[in-house]
């Protein structure tokens, strides 16, 4: 077994010991908040109270972006889910890898936080964090996706993000 596949395995396996009735209310809960059924909504609703600015398009176009992407690496990889344990949910349709609900969830709470013109407060970067981080772990508590997998879904939308803030499109304009 290589180093990978120990650390996925060992993670999975961590979380199915500390299974109790209510985490699993809660994960089952809070998964949702990587979903596109709640995310899209969300950054359509930013788009239109922001009357259609370019930050609120940013923070829109991560997403989808994010989730476009992640979506096409699973055809790729064609990764299993996992099966040591029995999920918590009706087992997604999909292949494992990448996470999508990881990197929607990153693309949308880095996509806020680095959109053109913010100036995050604390608590904002707080909650964002807090968000993302319990989706992380639903994923896993769930037994749905690999550690490796979330892993992967962070960083896919940390470069998508990053890359598409770098665009002549959402760079800050000087006055």
């Amino acid at each position: 077994m290589d180093v990978l596949t120990a650390w996925d395995h060992t993670g999975l396996a961590l979380l199915h010991t500390m299974r109790a009735g209510w985490l699993d209310s809660l994960f089952l809960a809070l998964t949702w908040l990587g979903s596109l059924a709640v995310l899209l909504p969300l950054a359509l609703l930013v788009w239109w109270r922001g009357r259609g600015d370019r930050s609120a398009a940013f923070v829109a176009l991560a997403l989808i972006g994010a989730s476009a992407l992640g979506h096409l690496v699973k055809l790729i990889a064609a990764r299993p889910r996992p099966d040591m344990f029995p999920s918590l949910i009706a087992m997604p349709e999909d292949w494992s890898f990448p996470s999508a609900h990881s990197a929607q969830v990153t693309a949308f709470a880095l996509a806020w936080l680095l959109r053109p013109g913010a100036a995050p407060r604390r608590i904002e970067i707080a909650v964002l964090f807090a968000t993302v981080t319990a989706v992380f772990a639903s994923r896993l508590y769930l037994q749905v996706h690999f550690p490796s997998d979330v892993v992967a879904g962070a960083l896919l939308a940390t470069l998508w993000v990053l890359l598409l803030r770098r665009l002549p499109a959402w760079r800050e304009t000087t006055r």
